[in-house]
């Protein structure tokens, strides 16, 4: 018994030190394919120094649909790989508490029901509070396309990367078409 307790410590003991590698000492990082996630202040500072679009997240702690987004569509590589070279991805909680002031105007948490909503996602989702909903800015911080609802990986990289280069040069229709082909 004396033995089999021994060994028991001291696997624990070795997992435990390979367990703290640091990212620079492991083969994989951990934070590789993952999308740098932006509050709306750090986004607009962000801005005043390097022009891009702006890709904002709106979700709530409860949506399931929400969760698996997260998951599925958002811990993909190339769309995290993407998100971050031509947008500044915000990660916007549409319950939120905290005060946001943009454009000389201060956003507010409403109490409304169990749970309330933030004004700045009102504004967001032009009053149709549904999640997860995803919307995607200019670089003036003008809305160019709200999309509500679960997104998979394909459907959801077509669509940023049409509003990231292409939505100026050719139609949807076209772009859908051309994008499938390949």
């Amino acid at each position: 018994m004396k033995n089999v307790l021994i060994g028991f410590i001291l696997s624990t003991v070795i997992l435990s030190i390979f367990s703290f590698t640091t990212k620079e000492n492991s083969p994989i990082c951990e934070d590789e394919g993952l999308v740098k996630w932006y509050t709306w202040e750090e986004a607009v500072e962000a801005s005043k120094k390097k022009k891009k679009k702006v890709f904002v997240d709106i979700y709530t702690d409860w949506c399931g649909w929400c969760k698996r987004m997260d998951k599925n569509t958002f811990e993909n590589p190339k769309v995290a790989k993407y998100l971050n070279e031509h947008y500044y991805p915000i990660k916007f909680n549409a319950e939120q508490k905290e005060e946001i002031t943009y454009a000389g105007h201060t956003f507010k948490f409403v109490n409304s029901g169990r749970r309330g909503y933030h004004q700045l996602a009102a504004a967001l989702l032009n009053g149709k509070m549904s999640y997860p909903t995803v919307v995607f800015l200019n670089e003036d911080f003008e809305i160019m396309q709200r999309i509500p609802g679960f997104r998979d990986v394909d459907e959801f990289s077509m669509i940023m990367t049409y509003l990231a280069e292409w939505h100026k040069k050719i139609s949807w229709a076209q772009f859908q078409k051309d994008y499938e082909k390949n």
